[in-house]
């Protein structure tokens, strides 16, 4: 990567593991742009957690196609962007988790899958992830010290499967620089010095990448 700047890094990580904020506190501290994951105006969100087995197909096409117009705009552009969550977390966690879960069908998982590989052959990865790893006690306190509705009823169950994807995503993540960060010891949020630690770990992942 010499002589060319550093376009896209992305943070991953299970719900609750402190993504949205993490992104904001380093795009403040490096001056980057950001891209949110679209929960806010996903006009499938209320329905999948009312009837996830009719619409869990819709919502997933929805987060993928909005996430990969996020990484064509990120590629286009003059300047660094974080992305909040990335397009491999819908395509090898929360998709196949539905999948396993019988809320998908298989006939709707192979098209979104297939859909997936190809969006893949056209985008880059990013150029550096970073990918938090947190327990099970860590995400559920976050989870209910934020008070989202839709997420009240979530089980450990589901946490839990979902955590066990991502240990299996991130174990084989091949694509580009991967950054982990363990979080359940760290408060980066109310913590400065936990944050100083967390900027050390990218500012010296970033300056290796040149």
């Amino acid at each position: 990567m010499s002589n060319k700047k550093i376009k896209h890094v992305a943070i991953a990580g299970n719900i609750g593991a402190g993504k949205t904020t993490l992104t904001t506190k380093l795009a403040n501290h490096f001056g980057w742009g950001v891209h949110y994951e679209d929960t806010e105006v996903n006009p499938y969100l209320s329905d999948f957690y009312d009837d996830m087995n009719r619409w869990s197909f819709h919502l997933q096409i929805y987060f993928l196609n909005s996430r990969y117009q996020q990484v064509l705009q990120i590629r286009k552009g003059e300047e660094t962007i974080i992305q909040d969550r990335t397009i491999y977390e819908d395509a090898y966690i929360f998709a196949p988790n539905l999948y396993e879960m019988g809320l998908m069908s298989e006939r709707d998982f192979n098209n979104y899958t297939t859909l997936f590989k190809t969006m893949m052959s056209q985008v880059k990865p990013p150029d550096l992830l970073i990918y938090l790893r947190a327990g099970i006690p860590k995400l559920v306190s976050h989870i209910h010290s934020r008070g989202r509705d839709y997420e009240g009823s979530m089980s450990l169950e589901y946490l839990k499967r979902l955590n066990e994807k991502y240990e299996r995503w991130i174990n084989k993540y091949n694509e580009g620089n991967l950054l982990i960060i363990p979080v359940d010891d760290l408060d980066f949020e109310n913590n400065q010095e936990d944050f100083g630690k967390v900027i050390n770990l990218v500012d010296s992942e970033i300056n290796g990448l040149f």
